[in-house]
């Protein structure tokens, strides 16, 4: 088996010995916050079903010819819808679209070559249109034996209910913070900066791990004190917010800013602060959702930082309303 995260290997085994069992649905769901590994749980299951030799444990040979077609890409019983370049080629989409759930079921309804089963993998599930929705619950509600379609998404919500309904469900969930901690240790993080990010992730292992890869945790820091200094004017607003969406994190950056605001909030007492910084974290999350429109980034971020900096400064006068 792959070096899965104990996360991981949970599902993994649930939906092995389902499959084993014959109890493995036809279409699948699985779920669960992002980078909690889903999409590789559902690659290696795929694999486990289209293996020729199958070991004695039931696990794929990674030997046969089936398993060397999968791990180049190019076994004809397997694929997986995306995001496609749209039609100038110049960017990925940001939508599904019915084209491609059309494709799928075309490629669903002939007999697998290697005479085995059919495997279909749409990620992330929630992103498909209106209309590619409608042609997929067709597919999922006319299951062919041996013909599987699984869906990967982090929010499921956003999937029709109809189609949620259609689905079995395996659900990713967070793991204990100590199983989470032992993970980050194993890929090479002290104890000190890993506690610190897993933290900052709410918890979230594989958030934690991006961020200590990259430089998610030190824009976290770098963030906190902007809003410190906004909050004691020692920071210019439009200034700092033109810097903020200057490059491609100004969706993490307010995203830690939100966290930074609830953080703050979960230890106090007064509750017209803590309602305040409530307000001040939606319209955070608001302003981010905003950077996928076409209103100007720089100018919402704008807004936003001076609601954060008017109510900073109230609370120094002492005078914080809700």
């Amino acid at each position: 088996m792959p070096a899965f995260a104990p996360w991981q290997r949970r599902i993994y085994e649930q939906a092995a010995a389902a499959l084993d069992a014959s109890r493995l649905g036809h279409g699948l769901l699985f779920c669960g916050p992002a980078q909690l590994g889903k999409r590789a749980v559902a690659e290696r299951l795929a694999q486990r079903l289209l293996c020729q030799q199958r070991g004695a444990d039931g696990e794929p040979c990674g030997a046969c010819r089936s398993c060397h077609l999968l791990a180049a890409g190019t076994h004809p019983d397997f694929q997986v819808v995306s995001f496609v370049p749209n039609k100038e080629g110049t960017r990925l989409r940001t939508e599904i679209v019915i084209e491609q759930v059309r494709r799928l079921s075309e490629q669903l309804s002939l007999t697998p070559q290697y005479g085995g089963a059919q495997v279909a993998i749409l990620d992330p599930a929630d992103a498909i249109n209106h209309a590619a929705c409608n042609a997929l619950l067709k597919t999922l509600e006319e299951p062919v034996p041996g013909r599987y379609l699984w869906l990967v998404s982090a929010h499921p919500a956003r999937l029709s209910a109809t189609i949620r309904s259609r689905c079995q469900r395996l659900e990713f969930r967070l793991p204990p913070p100590d199983e989470a901690l032992a993970w980050l240790k194993t890929h090479g993080h002290a104890d000190v900066v890993a506690r610190e990010a897993l933290e900052a992730a709410r918890g979230h292992p594989g958030l934690a791990h991006e961020w200590l890869q990259g430089d998610g945790l030190k824009l976290r820091r770098e963030v906190a004190t902007d809003l410190a200094k906004l909050g004691r004017g020692e920071a210019a607003v439009v200034e700092t917010a033109q810097r903020w969406v200057g490059d491609d994190n100004a969706a993490l950056r307010l995203r830690h800013a939100a966290d930074l605001a609830l953080a703050e909030a979960a230890g106090l007492t007064d509750p017209v602060r803590a309602r305040s910084l409530a307000a001040w974290f939606d319209q955070a999350n608001r302003t981010r959702d905003l950077l996928r429109t076409t209103v100007r980034a720089d100018l919402a971020v704008v807004e936003l930082l001076l609601a954060w900096r008017a109510e900073e400064g109230r609370r120094a006068n002492g005078g914080s309303r809700g």
